[in-house]
């Protein structure tokens, strides 16, 4: 745990807020890698993720940026009503689910809306390090697309291309982009969900293969949760056994019998509670895994992750 204050604070754009955090102690922070992310400790005991968006190389202060979500869980809300300069908090060191491939000699990177957070930092890292790339920006409107002004004067502002919905003549042609895929072409998204689906099946079915296809997602889809049934899990180490009926996950049985699994999205988003399986087969319903990781069912998201088996056995 590192303890933080707020050094500022911006409005980027509608709804989009950015906190530049600088430690309290004075010391440089911990050095991160484009794509990293840090979790914040919010007011309520709410912990959130959130991409670094400053360059890679900087240690003096890590900055995020945060939309307001109407369908907020409370994290961006927090951030947005309570949450001002000179305040202080409680993160993470950085964590990095989505790298940068190093064997990569282009990447495509595509943002939409807020995921343009993580992929500025990719931006920054690959034109200092002299590499091949281009960026696709995608909002709604330009009111709503943060840190436009920043990408303008960057030294890559020719490589930056701003899709806007309300604006026809900038809509993004994602198979003319996606046409020619090769083995050392590596594509990066981040965004809402239908955003990032789009891109990824239209690089599909334009050849793409699974391995250069990068993402990261920012909440999980909604569940259609109606047809669910019970399970039961056991525990490898001690071989407690315990039901898990329709309305309550792994997790939360288990915290209601003192067995505390590391959460924090609860979507299945972040990976911190990925478990081992050692039998049974689970019903995958998390965003991080890839599809082949998910095939081989030996782990699972046990805060939205279910059960196709009586019983799933966990590497607890």
């Amino acid at each position: 745990m590192i303890e933080v204050q707020v050094a500022a604070r911006h409005n980027e754009a509608l709804d989009i807020c950015s906190y530049e955090l600088t430690r309290v102690d004075g010391e440089p922070l911990p050095a991160f890698t484009a794509g990293a992310h840090i979790d914040v400790h919010l007011p309520g005991g709410l912990i959130r993720q959130y991409s670094l968006c400053n360059h890679p190389e900087e240690r003096h202060r890590y900055l995020i940026g945060v939309l307001k979500d109407p369908a907020s869980r409370g994290g961006s809300r927090s951030l947005h009503e309570l949450i001002q300069p000179g305040m202080r908090l409680h993160i993470s060191e950085p964590r990095n689910l989505f790298a940068l491939a190093p064997q990569a000699r282009r990447s495509l990177l595509f943002a939409g809306g807020i995921g343009i957070t993580p992929i500025l930092c990719m931006a920054e890292h690959l034109a200092q390090s002299g590499a091949t790339f281009e960026l696709h920006y995608c909002a709604r409107a330009r009111d709503r697309a943060a840190f436009v002004e920043r990408l303008r004067q960057s030294p890559y502002a020719d490589r930056v291309f701003l899709h806007f919905d309300e604006e026809p003549q900038t809509q993004l042609d994602a198979a003319r982009v996606l046409a020619a895929p090769g083995d050392d072409l590596h594509l990066y998204v981040c965004g809402p969900g239908g955003f990032m689906q789009h891109i990824l099946d239209t690089a599909k079915s334009q050849g793409w293969q699974e391995a250069c296809l990068h993402r990261e997602y920012f909440a999980a889809a909604p569940t259609d949760t109606r047809a669910d049934g019970s399970f039961s899990v056991k525990l490898a180490r001690s071989g407690q056994v315990f039901e898990v009926p329709a309305d309550r996950s792994v997790v939360q049985v288990l915290e209601s019998h003192g067995i505390e699994i590391p959460i924090s999205c609860e979507q299945g988003v972040c990976g911190t509670c990925l478990t081992r399986v050692l039998e049974g087969v689970p019903e995958h319903r998390d965003m991080f895994l890839t599809e082949a990781e998910q095939a081989g069912n030996d782990q699972f998201t046990p805060c939205c992750s279910r059960s196709r088996t009586p019983v799933l056995v966990l590497d607890l």
